[in-house]
């Protein structure tokens, strides 16, 4: 219903092209001085291999001194679809660039003293896609081009090159299928000795079985379950509504599961899977940490059944989506207040949660008001006497919050909404942004879910 709405009262609309390539950069004079010893070369650290969310030191080495030069970075998705950043560069007198100690000079996709800027700012080379890993078996691989300029009239020259693998999948880390009663979804183990605490991850409205943030945080000693709920071989199709009991078997599965430390669980939710994740946390036993990513306290999209309780989806007015003159949409204010008049009946009621809270918030969300929505949560929950829940804000951030170096999302296809949408965010701001709130999911899971004192 949503969709169809959004789509009557947008339809006139054209859709344009929206972003861009790398910027270009003017010609500047450069250093011509005696030749280095050797070829120039790239190095990595990790040599040839690094997981997705760690840091990876570049480094090129037999460069003339002083010499301006440009690093391309270049990474294809799982389509083929060809992603690419590029920086500006000078040498240190021995002819050497480490990117951990050289800014990058103006005029690339980032500037500034930034060591993994080319990760993080890559950007796709067709408008309106975002860089995501459905396979987490087969790793990434990066490219990187040293450039030197000839002249406008001449393409750049190619002084080096190197590669480099970004995994997802950790040494050891065991990848299990689920395919039990109607639950369908992927667990990843650790390695070492077990029990592990256990993270049910529930991703937004994209549908499928997303693996990528679950593969990433059992990297971390977690095991992780990534619960498919549609959209997924013989799960419902579309969005129309939700049964609570399925997510119900899948908390039940993990806290008997013998890989999995008790006495609870945690859930990890972005998006449409963080008011899932709330519901859970409201409705069902065994939860003891809730992680909401960019997530709403109010049902939406779809009606939410469990037993003979029923919570409808919050309202909303398509007439109040922005167009920008690329025709992109802007749907931040479309949806309704819900502490207002019928709009209430949406309210998950998040006082009856057992376990603790913490929401990550990006105050450049511009898929719905994520700060509010975390605010309002923090004063019902100690209206009825709750612990207060953590909130971590983090401006110039966007909808997307992913594991670090992910490539900034500003906008792309919603599937809801069926039609090109604003995410929000700001490239330096978000990239430190996903390094951070990754660090803190991490802490807060970790300390909640070990700690004795939290006995359900």
């Amino acid at each position: 219903m949503l969709r169809l709405l959004l789509s009557r009262c947008l339809r006139r609309t054209s859709i344009m092209s929206f972003g861009g390539g790398p910027s270009q950069r003017p010609q500047r004079a450069l250093f011509s001085v005696s030749a280095p010893r050797g070829e120039p070369r790239v190095s990595f650290s990790p040599p040839d291999c690094s997981l997705f969310d760690e840091p990876l030191a570049i480094s090129v080495e037999g460069l003339r001194p002083q010499r301006e030069i440009a690093l391309r970075a270049s990474l294809e998705d799982e389509s083929g679809l060809l992603f690419q950043s590029r920086a500006f560069y000078r040498a240190d007198r021995e002819g050497r660039l480490d990117l951990r100690r050289s800014p990058a000079l103006e005029g690339g996709t980032f500037s500034g003293l930034e060591p993994m800027g080319l990760l993080w700012s890559l950007q796709p080379q067709k408008p309106l896609r975002r860089l995501v890993k459905r396979d987490v078996e087969r790793p990434f691989r990066l490219e990187l081009e040293v450039l030197e300029s000839q002249g406008a009239s001449l393409p750049d020259r190619v002084l080096a090159k190197g590669s480099h693998e970004r995994r997802f999948l950790g040494e050891g880390v065991k990848r299990i299928p689920v395919r039990e009663g109607r639950i369908r979804a992927t667990l990843f183990q650790p390695p070492g000795k077990d029990p592990f605490p256990g993270i049910i991850q529930v991703s937004g409205t994209g549908g499928g079985l997303p693996e990528n943030t679950a593969c990433l945080m059992a990297n971390h000693g977690f095991a992780v379950l990534a619960l498919a709920y549609y959209g997924y071989e013989d799960l419902p199709k579309e969005v129309k509504e939700f049964h609570l009991e399925y997510f119900e078997e899948a908390v039940n599965y993990m806290l008997k599961n013998p890989v999995v430390k008790g006495p609870g669980i945690g859930l990890l939710g972005h998006s449409k899977g963080a008011d899932l994740c709330i519901s859970m946390a409201s409705f069902l036993k065994g939860i003891t940490a809730t992680v909401t990513v960019n997530g709403s306290i109010a049902n939406v999209a779809a009606t939410l059944r469990y037993k003979d309780i029923t919570i409808p989806p919050l309202g909303f007015d398509p007439n109040r989506a922005k167009i920008d003159q690329n025709g992109i949409v802007d749907i931040i204010d479309i949806l309704n207040n819900p502490l207002e008049g019928p709009d209430r009946q949406s309210l998950i009621p998040l006082e009856k949660a057992e376990g603790r809270f913490l929401f990550i918030v990006g105050m450049d969300d511009h898929n719905w008001k994520s700060e509010f929505f975390a605010s309002e949560a923090a004063n019902r929950l100690q209206a009825h006497g709750k612990e207060k829940p953590g909130i971590i804000c983090y401006p110039g951030t966007g909808h997307y919050i992913e594991p670090p170096y992910t490539p900034l999302c500003p906008a792309s296809f919603h599937f809801l909404v069926g039609r090109p949408v604003v995410w929000g965010g700001e490239p330096r701001a978000h990239a430190a942004a996903q390094v951070d709130a990754w660090k803190q999911i991490q802490i807060f899971f970790h300390k909640t879910l070990n700690d004795s004192k939290n006995k359900l």
